[in-house]
Parts: C-alpha cells; structure tokens; sequence
C-alpha cells in the first residue's frame, strides 16, 4: 500500500510488538493508540517514512526510551507517547524538530531533567510532561516559545521558583504545574497574560500571600492554588474575575471566611468553590445574606467551623455537591435541604448534628431516578474533585461525572426512626447513618435502592430483623449493621455471603449459618438477648399469661370470701 497517507487502528485489541520493518513513504497520519502493544518503540518508523506528520503510539504498553531516530520525522507535528511504561530522558534530537507542534509525553516515566533545547520548538502550541519523573528547576525559555498556548507538568518532582518567562508568556492559555515541589512566591504578570483562562499550582511549597495581581487575569476560569502555604485574607479584587467558575483554595492557612464569602459572591460565574481544611475554627455564616446563583459545588470540610448550616445554601438552586463534613457544626438539619433538584452529594458526617433526619432527604430528585439530571449549562464532568477528609483519606475523581451518588450524615447526634421512604432512593449509590442514636425497625423498603454499593448503619439503637429482601441488591459490596440490638436470622443469599462477620459483630440476638454466629435452631436465653429484645418476644405470653393469672385469683378470691362468710355478714349487717 505505497499510496497510503492515513493508517487508524487506534481503540482495538492488538496486540505484540510493533512492526520493526514498516515501508510506508507516503504515510501522513498513523495511529496505533488505545491497543496492548508491547515492546520497545521501533526506530525505523523516521528512516522509512519520513514524511509523517502525526504519530500516535499512546495508551499501550511500550517500554524503554525513545528512538533517537525520532528526529528523522523532519516533517513532524504531533507525537503522543503518553500512557505508556516508556522511561529515561527525551533526545536532544526531538528539540530539533521546527514544525512540531503538540508534544505529549504524561503518564510515562521520564526522569532528569527538562533540558533548555525545548526553547528550540518555536512552533510548539501543546507540550504535556505531566505523570513522569522529570526533576530540577524549570528553564526560563518560553519567550522562545510564541505559539505555546497549553503547557503541563503536573505531578513531576520540579522545584525552584516559577521561571520568569513562563509567568509572562502572552499566548499562554492553560498553566498546569500542580503536585510538584516549587516554592517561594506566586509571581505572574497578568498584564502580559491576557489570555490565561486556567491556572494549577496546587500541591506545591508556596510561601506567600494570595497574590492580589492575579485579579488582573480577567478571562481566568479555573484557579487552583490549594495546599500551599498560602496566608492572609482573600484579597478585595478577587471580585473582579468575571469569567471564575472554579476556585479551589483547600489546604492553606488563609482566614477571614465571612469576608472572602462577601467578595467571592460577586464571582457571579462561581460554580465550583472548595474551602477545605481552611478558615480553621472560624464560625460558619449561618444568617448572612449571601447569593451565589450559579454554584454547583461547595466544599468546606474539615475546617473544624463552628455554627449551623447557613439558610444562604438554599437559595443555591443548582447545588448538585454540598461537602460540610469534619467540621463542629451543630443544631437541626434543615428540611430545604432536601428541596435540591440537582443534589447527587450530601456529605455532613462527623459533625454534631441533632433531632430527626428530614424526611425531605427521602425526596431527593437525583438520587430518585438512576439517570442523572444536572442544571442549565450542563454537568461538571471536566472537573477534577479531591475531597479531603478528616481520618486522612482524600478522596479523587479525575471527572465530576465519576462521583458516586453519595447521601452521609454519619457521626452526629441524629435521632429517631429511618424513614421507609428512602426505599425510593433508587439512584443512591452510598448510604451512610452510622454511629449516630437512630432507634426502631430497619425499613424493609431500602430493598428498593437498586444502585446501592454502600450501605452502613452500624454503631445505632436499631431493633427487629434484618429484612431477607436485602438480598435482591446486587449491587451491595459494603454492609455493616454492627453494634446495634438487631435479632433473627441472617439473610444468606445474595452478596450477604461476601460480607464478613464485623459486619454483624455486637448484636446478640443475631444467628445465622457463620463462625461468630449461634445456630438459629438454638436460640439465646431471654436474659442474653437485649432487653427490648427479650421483652417483645415474650410480650404476648406475658400478656396471655396476666390474663389466666387474674381470671384465676378473682375466682378464688370470690369463692374465699363466700365461704368465710365475710358477704352474708355484711348482708346481715344492711338488714
């Protein structure tokens, strides 16, 4: 096929090495992504085909180092290697190559360091190093670069300072430096950065204030400067970015929550706002006037905030994650927060709410149907979430879209009986009521949560049996019902053989085929089994038997006091 200009075997199933001797002079376009390909990269593909313009050899399982004959492809735009095993330095011969223009190299692992050659690439629009090994400082060699609009280099091992030239750089649209090592201050010039729209320099050792210039960045729609050392209050001019729809600034030591809520509401864009582990032991505002017609998500856990829900939340119509977890909050749960169309996240564990759970939460719209529905201008699956949690977890999700349909309002103070109509809750993925004081019957109706995974009502007061139609949910990989006053059989079909037996451990009355469980042919003595246990089996013998023992002692004493003649004796005394 000597003609052939566009080969595309990208999204199969292939698999072995590739070709080591492929003769293909006119090929333009060649694409072998998405396979199982093994082995190292041929070095043949630039001796033989030399007029390439875009190789694709991502997303398989090549290993070694590149070719150095990969600058041989003098006609070369777009090389991706990215999602591979490949591993060592990039040749000095790839920065030769004046027409490449994307350079995609993430996922690997690639060590050493960025070599200043890459100032070489003047036609270069997209370079991503992201995922690798890379270490040193940056090179400041971007003036060389005019046309670079996306450069990232997430998660490598760069520190040193921000090079100058790559604060500056006026064609640059999205900055991703995230999770490295680079410390001192947050030095942009936003005048010359007209075009950045998204900027990622969380996970880093920044030391500084919250740089009051970057209010400056008027097109800035995505800003992530979380888990730094970052200090001081949120700067008044940070009203002044229009265009924000994400701000995450999780992780800092920033303070002042009821001034930056003031300023961050003029944000009228904002959608996506993540607080956590900041504002330490501030008080949350519970009555403020605020309006944030646009927010989606609002995250501010483990903050150790002290108050009550803020009533502001529910003017916030398009709420799809609340997260106020790990805090010291307290008082009711509202029963508007249930009122949310969108709602598909509600974290409030480890808090110390009290009273009963809002039936409300049994309504939830998202959490009913098992397709999801999301507000105008569409769902958040390009976000990337990091929730932070208080026992050290951190929980990822590289899309929006990937959340788990989550309803937890572990850890409080919470009373009275779960609502039957939680059963309706058919879209809910994870359910969690543990330790709380929740009395009464488990609802027999939770069968009908069809896409339940989680499931946790341990550490309560619940009574009665574990209802057998648990067994239709085929979904369930966790269940716990722990340390409560549950009796009767243990359910053994469906995923109940999967769960281990701390997931039944502190109920007495509980007997079922398992090691730690006492055979239901044999059951307990009524003084082993909880009292509220003991005395609603026994209650209707109890009653049966008060009935016969008073019927039995008015007969007697009747009979008694004819034959004493105690009646006559009063009869005789009337006459």
């Amino acid at each position: 096929m000597q003609n052939l200009q566009v080969l595309d075997l990208s999204g199969n199933e292939f698999v072995g090495s590739f070709p080591l001797h492929i003769h293909l002079p006119r090929i333009r376009i060649l694409d072998v992504s998405d396979n199982n390909l093994v082995g190292s990269l041929t070095s043949s593909i630039c001796d033989r085909s030399s007029s390439i313009e875009s190789l694709n050899l991502a997303k398989n399982w090549f290993h070694g180092e590149v070719p150095v004959n990969f600058g041989n492809c003098t006609s070369l735009r777009r090389l991706f290697l990215n999602g591979n095993s490949l591993s060592g330095s990039l040749p000095d011969r790839l920065f030769q190559l004046e027409h490449l223009c994307e350079l995609q190299f993430q996922d690997n692992g690639f060590s050493g360091l960025l070599q200043e050659r890459i100032g070489n690439l003047s036609n270069i629009v997209k370079i991503d190093l992201s995922h690798n090994l890379f270490s040193g400082v940056l090179p400041d060699v971007f003036r060389g670069l005019p046309k670079l609009k996306h450069f990232a280099a997430r998660s490598n091992k760069f520190s040193g300072q921000l090079p100058p030239s790559l604060m500056s750089s006026p064609s640059l649209s999205t900055l991703d430096l995230g999770n490295n090592t680079l410390h001192g201050r947050i030095s942009i010039n936003c005048s010359s950065m007209a075009r950045l729209t998204s900027l990622n320099l969380g996970y880093n050792l920044f030391r500084c204030p919250l740089p009051k210039n970057l209010s400056a960045c008027h097109r800035l729609n995505v800003l992530n400067l979380a888990n730094n050392h970052l200090s001081g209050a949120i700067p008044s001019s940070f009203q002044n970015l229009q265009a924000l729809t994400l701000l995450s600034l999780s992780r800092t030591e920033i303070s002042d929550l009821s001034s930056a809520l003031h300023i961050l509401q003029r944000c009228r864009n904002l959608s996506v706002l993540v607080l956590s582990m900041s504002f330490r032991g501030e008080q949350m505002l519970g009555h403020a006037d605020l309006l944030f017609p646009y927010l989606k998500v609002f995250v501010i856990g483990n903050s150790q905030l002290k108050g009550s829900i803020p009533v502001w939340l529910s003017g916030c119509e398009n709420l799809q994650l609340l997260d106020l977890s790990w805090n010291q909050l307290s008082g009711r749960i509202p029963s508007w927060i249930g009122n949310f169309d969108f709602l598909l996240y509600l974290d409030l564990g480890n808090n110390s709410f009290t009273g009963h759970i809002p039936r409300s939460l049994s309504e939830l719209r998202n959490c009913i149907n098992r397709s999801r529905w999301f507000p105008p201008g569409g769902s958040l699956s390009n976000v990337p979430l990091s929730l932070m949690k208080g026992d050290g977890r951190s929980l990822i999700y590289n899309q929006f879209w990937s959340l788990p349909s989550t309803l937890d309002l572990s850890y409080n103070k919470l009373n009275g009986l779960i609502w039957p109509s939680f059963g309706n809750l058919k879209g809910l993925q994870a359910f969690h009521l543990e330790n709380n004081q929740l009395s009464g019957n488990i609802p027999n109706s939770l069968s009908g949560m069809q896409s339940l995974e989680k499931l946790d009502l341990s550490h309560n007061g619940l009574t009665g049996e574990i209802p057998p139609s648990f067994q239709k949910l085929t979904f369930l990989s966790i269940f716990d019902v722990s340390y409560n006053k549950l009796y009767g059989a243990v359910p053994s079909g469906g995923q109940f053989s999967t769960f281990p037996d701390s997931s039944f451990e502190g109920n007495i009355g509980l007997c079922g085929g398992r090691p730690s469980l006492h055979s239901c042919q044999s059951q307990p003595p009524s003084d082993e089994l909880p009292k509220d246990v003991a005395s609603t089996e026994g209650t209707a013998y109890s009653l049966m038997g008060f009935g016969i023992g008073a019927a039995v002692g008015f007969i007697w004493t009747v009979s008694f006091c004819f034959l004493s003649g105690w009646v006559l004796d009063k009869g005789r005394r009337r006459r």
